[in-house]
């Protein structure tokens, strides 16, 4: 299953639908854009290094990009402590998933209306689906679905989050 089509600053920037457009010019994006590995990601998520509660998911979804912003409230656990990311069921353990939280778009926002799931902390799920990215002991449950099937179902669990958060 192919991943996400590049995509650039400027694409990235006019996809978000919960903030400003002023917040989506200042907020802090990758610096290695044209380095991610677009072909093995399902979104593009990232944290802000300098204002680390802040996270964004950028995917396509129905025909478009779309960008959220999220709010990450990180949750001490403890080390031993484990909980599932919603998007990939990655299970991870102490601080590994946070909860994050989407204000909806338009008036509703406004009114403090909002999303939240757990999620992988570093947004990183479409490489841990892949296993690109090291898991800790245990991080995979075993299961019977194919790579392809992993894969779907987590783009599935983003279309979700995000008709949540736009609807």
């Amino acid at each position: 299953m192919a991943g996400m089509n590049p995509a650039t600053e400027q694409q990235i920037r006019a996809s978000f639908v919960n903030c400003s457009k002023g917040e989506a010019k200042r907020m802090s994006l990758p610096r290695d854009l044209t380095g991610r590995p677009w072909d093995d990601l399902d979104f593009l998520g990232w944290r802000d290094p300098g204002a680390p509660e802040r996270g964004y998911l950028v995917a396509e979804h129905d025909g478009r990009l779309v960008g959220v912003a999220l709010r990450a409230t990180n949750q001490a656990r403890g080390g031993a402590q484990r909980s599932m990311c919603s998007l990939c069921l990655t299970v991870h353990s102490g601080d590994g998933t946070a909860l994050m939280t989407a204000r909806k778009p338009g008036e509703a926002g406004r009114q403090g209306n909002s999303v939240g799931a757990y999620l992988c902390a570093d947004l990183d799920c479409s490489l841990y689906v892949r296993g690109l990215k090291e898991l800790e002991p245990g991080g995979r449950l075993h299961e019977t679905l194919t790579l392809e099937e992993k894969i779907a179902r987590t783009r599935a669990n983003v279309r979700a989050f995000l008709d949540k958060v736009i609807g």
